[in-house]
């Protein structure tokens, strides 16, 4: 997920700088390597019914079906040079198919869990609770990319449809959720610890609603007939700029939160990725918005947030792989 949009979001900045491209492009590849070797390790430790009961654990089962359709998007907007368009096409097609499928899965399988067997504290709510409900978000956003490369007539005229239902899925589910996590913020203690990125969620998931969007509405013509076509256009502006500014919101909460707790003293921990993908939707609803308004102050706000998620990606990946080798250090004395 992390490194992924690290990719995706280089590659629709508004404004182009040199090396960019190919430095986005290896970092996709990478990803996409990075991404195979993980399912293999995953599948092969059988640990699915053991993870689907624990409470947290479950709910980062969302995470998969994002990485897959974020490795695809990257496949379409920056593999292409490498694999060819009509590869790169094939292979988004799958991955998207894959991610939304398991998205879909997720975001129905895990709230039934939470309703039928899981048990929560009052305070149990917090920002991991949005990753099963995220993918469809995702999907709606990446699938707007291959609506123009769908076959003409009904096949995408269904695609453009179902990518609007899947935005809507993800959308009311989120603002759900991000209801019960502001409760639990402010009815009890303030988190603490690894908890604390998972917040930042939140910002991830609105502004990927914005993304969706405004990809939808530059697809939307190549399938609607004219006054439809300019209403996807009216929404993605309006509706865009109205949850960016919730989002922005949300962005200050949470950047406050993290500052409180990075003073008391911030441990690492997995969650910290929490903060990259939430970063990387950022850029990619700014330069969105950006494309859409013309305006200069979206354009280099997508270009500052750009820069500090490649610094926070290469903080968290440096922390990432340090920790990985104490652990498997500690695994080789034992």
């Amino acid at each position: 997920m992390g490194s992924g949009i690290v990719a995706v979001a280089a590659a629709g900045l508004p404004r182009g700088f040199p090396g960019l491209a190919g430095a986005a492009t290896v970092v996709w590849a990478g990803t996409a390597l990075l991404l195979a070797v993980l399912v293999c390790v995953y599948a092969g430790q059988r640990m699915l019914r053991a993870h689907a009961g624990d409470p947290v654990l479950a709910q980062f089962f969302g995470a998969p079906p994002i990485a897959l359709l974020t490795v695809g998007a990257g496949t379409l907007l920056l593999g292409r040079r490498l694999t060819g368009v009509r590869a790169a096409v094939d292979v988004d097609w799958v991955l998207w198919s894959a991610g939304t499928v398991l998205g879909l899965a997720t975001a129905c399988t895990v709230p039934y869990l939470m309703v039928t067997r899981h048990r929560f504290q009052p305070d149990a709510a917090f920002g991991g609770w949005l990753l099963p409900v995220v993918p469809p978000l995702v999907s709606a956003a990446t699938g707007a990319l291959l609506v123009p490369r769908a076959p003409a007539g009904q096949v995408r005229l269904a695609l453009l449809l179902g990518c609007y239902a899947l935005l809507g899925v993800g959308l009311v589910a989120v603002l759900l959720v991000l209801a019960m996590v502001y409760s639990r913020l402010v009815h009890h203690d303030a988190p603490s610890g690894p908890v604390v990125p998972t917040v930042w969620i939140g910002v991830g998931a609105l502004d990927q609603a914005v993304t969706a969007l405004g990809a939808l509405a530059t697809a939307a013509p190549t399938v609607l007939p004219a006054p439809y076509a300019r209403g996807t256009a009216v929404a993605a502006l309006l509706g865009g700029l109205g949850i960016w500014g919730f989002a922005l919101l949300w962005l200050v909460l949470a950047t406050a939160l993290t500052v409180r707790e990075v003073r008391r003293g911030l441990p690492f921990a997995p969650t910290w990725w929490s903060f990259i993908f939430p970063l990387g939707a950022c850029v990619t609803a700014t330069s969105a918005l950006a494309a859409r308004t013309g305006s200069e102050l979206f354009v280099w706000t997508a270009v500052a947030l750009y820069v500090l998620l490649v610094a926070a990606w290469a903080v968290v990946a440096w922390y990432s792989l340090r920790h990985a080798t104490v652990r498997r250090s500690a695994r080789a004395r034992r």
